[in-house]
């Protein structure tokens, strides 16, 4: 770049506007709250109740719409003193609420149902709170704006004070938006009823009710993240091998009694969640650790659920039927499952072992289309039954008692994955395991250092594999019934996305993502279709806000934010700047 042209650059960026971005923001966060009324998802939502007669959920958004303005400001303008930036939110949050204020009287003024369905008159009182227009839209203006200086006030706050704020609000948020699970779980005594009733209606949480979370939540908050005094220099109790095995046993008695309290229809969520973490284990050897992109990954999953089918089924198309193969029980089935389902990955792998990076990831959608059409031909029908299914699988079988309520197969897929977990943290910290990781990095130096590519990557397509196949099997007994129509593309990108999410080569990460991705839309099925929106809009700030994901690896840590601050550039002095810009005054011609 020539002097001239840097020096027109900085012109351009001084005559800019200092307020630019300030409303730029405002009139961003402004259309987000207005396509969020326009659509309907304001609407449907105001019917449900946080706190009763004091906060809706659609009410909880247009808050967290106006903190979240200012939030952004302070985040972009970081470096600016705390008065100017104050200002620019206010700005920021008085155009947003012009936005809202400007909808309210256009659905006044105009008859927009006839395009806009959603705009009732109901829209326009949850809006303006049901107060007159000559008051409401200088109401909307103003709330934006102290919303917006807020939202500088919390993010410039010190963190001591921030997190057990932002903590104790998203608790009163959850208990508000879970209530019906929550009241379901809090009544089997009279002494948990009595709380129940304190802090609950059928509506919603009371505002008594609310205030003792947001306490409780807010002191929990401070005393977890409370630090030793400076000069012992010794870890907090939390951070001691006691209070990890603590946290641990803390866990661990959640996992059993949440189901058992909360009934079916919780341990039918949770063994799904159960299931994608499962295959999340199995994808992150290859795409966390080998770096070997899969997305037909879903084919593994197919191929250990149909073995288990085959094997169990009474039905015609089952291998007794066909060739007179005997019965087997499901811990019969389920590890020659998982052995097919190896051999089945070593398979995949064999055609793309010398394929790299978006050719490999297309290359294997290719080959899971493949076994997803093979699954579905007439060719095969009469061993797979096509498009008709496998019926009649039975449950587990387990010291003559049968695991058939959900909550039951929740646990084994609980013991599964924890057995599987470990595997995959001792696979992790193996020889081969580094292999693995050293191939991600760069397959050339790894070859180089006498790594041989083709076992390492048959290996990590494999035991891949076998979680999928693990997991297909638990699946084909939950539903006693197995359909090609279950193991779409969709599987395979939602299981890559929970790792992304979750923390690329992490296991921790794999099971938080799939709480995130899996879980929360599962639980928030009653919103219908709008829960996706709200999965894809999580999905894009994800990757804006973290991109190393939720609970990511200390590699994969260290490699986007400690290696990433060695390099970044340093912005030259003011000095130099202005003695650039008079040089190119006494030579324009450069």
């Amino acid at each position: 770049m020539t002097v001239a042209t840097t020096s027109h650059a900085m012109w351009r960026k001084r005559a800019r506007s200092p307020y630019h971005r300030a409303i730029i923001t405002g009139l961003v966060f402004g259309v987000i709250a207005v396509y969020l009324a326009v659509v309907g998802i304001l609407p449907m939502i105001n019917a449900r109740a946080v706190i009763v007669d004091l906060l809706t959920m659609a009410q909880a958004a247009l808050l967290a719409i106006g903190l979240g303005a200012g939030a952004f400001i302070s985040r972009s303008e970081r470096e600016l003193p705390t008065g100017t930036v104050m200002v620019h939110s206010l700005i920021t949050g008085a155009i947003a609420g012009a936005l809202v204020a400007l909808l309210v009287l256009a659905m006044n003024a105009i008859d927009l149902r006839s395009i806009f369905i959603s705009l009732s008159p109901q829209t326009s009182d949850m809006l303006t709170l049901e107060l007159d227009l000559e008051y409401a839209a200088p109401m909307l203006v103003a709330a934006g704006a102290v919303l917006g200086a807020l939202g500088v006030l919390l993010a410039r706050s010190p963190a001591r004070v921030r997190k057990p704020v932002l903590i104790g609000c998203m608790a009163v948020l959850f208990f508000g938006v879970f209530q019906e699970l929550i009241q379901i779980m809090m009544q089997f005594s009279d002494a948990i009823t009595t709380v129940r009733d304190l802090i609950y209606t059928w509506e919603g949480l009371t505002p008594e009710g609310a205030a003792v979370i947001f306490v409780v939540a807010t002191g929990a908050s401070v005393l977890s993240t409370r630090k030793p005094p400076a000069a012992s220099g010794a870890p907090s109790w939390w951070q001691t091998r006691n209070g990890v095995l603590v946290k641990a046993a803390i866990a661990i008695v959640l996992l059993i009694l949440l189901p058992i309290l909360a009934g079916s229809y919780i341990g039918q969520v949770l063994m799904l969640v159960g299931l994608y973490i499962l295959m999340g284990m199995g994808l992150n050897l290859e795409v966390g650790l080998a770096g070997l992109l899969d997305l037909g990954f879903v084919a593994f999953f197919a191929v250990g659920a149909y073995t288990t089918a085959l094997l169990t089924a009474d039905s015609p198309h089952s291998l007794a039927a066909i060739a007179g193969f005997p019965h087997l029980n499901f811990w019969m089935a389920m590890p020659i499952a998982v052995m097919i389902s190896v051999v089945v990955g070593v398979l995949f792998g064999i055609p793309v072992l010398g394929v790299r990076g978006d050719y490999l990831a297309v290359a294997t959608m290719g080959l899971g289309e493949i076994v997803r059409v093979i699954v579905q031909s007439d060719a095969a029908a009469p061993l797979l039954a096509g498009a008709q299914g496998i019926l009649q699988i039975p449950k587990p079988v387990l010291a003559g008692m049968e695991l058939a309520d959900p909550v039951e197969l929740f646990f084994l897929t609980l013991v599964c994955a924890a057995v599987a977990a470990y595997f995959a943290w001792r696979l992790e910290s193996s020889r081969l395991g580094r292999a693995w990781m050293a191939v991600r990095d760069d397959e050339d130096v790894a070859q180089a250092l006498g790594i041989n590519l083709v076992k390492v990557k048959l290996l990590a397509y494999g035991l891949g594999a076998a979680f999928a196949g693990l997991s297909g099997s638990i699946f084909a007994v939950m539903l006693t019934s197995i359909y090609p129509s279950s193991f779409q593309l969709l599987v395979s990108i939602n299981v890559l996305a929970l790792i992304i999410v979750g923390g690329m080569g992490s296991l921790p990460g794999v099971v938080v993502g799939s709480l995130a991705l899996v879980g929360l839309p599962e639980l928030l099925r009653e919103f219908g279709e709008y829960r996706y929106l709200f999965y894809g809009v999580a999905l894009i700030v994800m990757m804006r806000i973290r991109p190393e994901g939720l609970w990511p690896s200390a590699t994969r840590r260290r490699e986007l934010h400690d290696f990433a601050g060695e390099l970044e550039v340093e912005e030259p002095p003011p000095a130099v700047v202005a003695e650039i810009a008079a040089h190119a005054e006494h030579r324009p011609g450069e």
